[in-house]
């Protein structure tokens, strides 16, 4: 797996949407956090772009994310956020010139699909906070990020949950949110689990098709030869009026019951203003015990 350099001072990190829209206004504070930390910003034409919903044109975004992937001096591609739109230009992208110069992409949720593509491609990315969160992120979510970013040591997570499945895995941490992985099953840029410490998370789902997507990657052999298993937040899970039977909790460890890999909760990830960063495609050791869990990074 490759690592993109690390960044120094002085470095450009470039701010694109590859999905939803976003205002110039709305990513000031993340401008102004990059210069705090020393960082050159370079701003994406998609940022101010609409089209509907999204940052500008399917071509638009393509041609402003195509432009950041091969502009060598920009040292980072920090995606403003999510929604949806990712999945619709990643066939357009044109990866050639990045895997010359490999750069980290930074960004979750509909990222997932570039960190998915990524690890295929064995470049590995920053699964954390994106500009449009910056100003309701905890300090030790941005703090994380700055570290991975500028490659100084990463803090073990510590937490608690008593639905923890104890034990402990080694391998290459992969993943993102699960409905995005759902989307990509049988698809070029589905990711391949074997071995590796799979993390998930999602926002706004029904507790039946969290059951469903679980299911799916189950069936895709997801869990068959998997090291560990990382929930990060499950956020505003809804049911219906005849209720499901479970929680999110209780659906992920029936799902995976039969198999010895250990499972934590709680990880500070994913949909939730203590969102910390996580280096995919690293090595990782993870262990769940009666006390809680810790991600320690090889």
């Amino acid at each position: 797996m490759i690592l993109p350099d690390f960044l120094q001072e002085g470095d450009s990190v470039a701010i694109v949407s590859a999905a939803r829209k976003i205002s110039l206004g709305e990513i000031t504070p993340a401008i102004n956090l990059l210069k705090s930390w020393g960082l050159k910003v370079v701003i994406g034409d998609t940022i101010d772009l609409s089209e509907n919903q999204y940052a500008g044109s399917d071509e638009e975004r393509t041609k402003d994310f195509q432009a950041m992937l091969d502009n060598t001096k920009v040292k980072a591609i920090w995606c403003a956020r999510g929604g949806y739109g990712t999945l619709r230009i990643i066939d357009q992208l044109d990866f050639s010139s990045f895997l010359k110069n490999p750069k980290w992409i930074i960004g979750y949720s509909d990222i997932t699909v570039l960190h998915s593509h990524l690890h295929n491609s064995g470049v590995a990315s920053s699964h954390a906070t994106m500009p449009i969160n910056v100003q309701k992120n905890t300090k030790k979510a941005l703090k994380s990020l700055k570290k991975t970013l500028f490659g100084q040591k990463i803090d073990k997570s510590v937490s608690f949950s008593k639905k923890n499945k104890l034990g402990k895995g080694k391998g290459k941490l992969v993943g993102g949110n699960l409905s995005i992985l759902y989307s990509l099953l049988g698809s070029k840029t589905s990711i391949n689990t074997d071995g590796k410490i799979l993390f998930i998370e999602d926002l706004d789902e029904y507790l039946y098709h969290v059951d469903r997507m679980i299911i799916g990657l189950k069936r895709n052999g997801y869990f068959d030869n998997l090291q560990g298993l990382i929930v990060g937040g499950m956020t505003q899970m809804h049911d219906n009026t005849i209720p499901f039977g479970k929680t999110a909790k209780e659906i992920i460890l029936d799902a995976v019951s039969e198999y010895d890999f250990p499972v934590c909760f709680k990880f500070p990830a994913g949909h939730i203003d203590d969102n910390r960063a996580l280096m995919l495609g690293a090595e990782v050791e993870m262990e769940a015990t009666d006390k809680g869990y810790q991600l320690t990074y090889l």
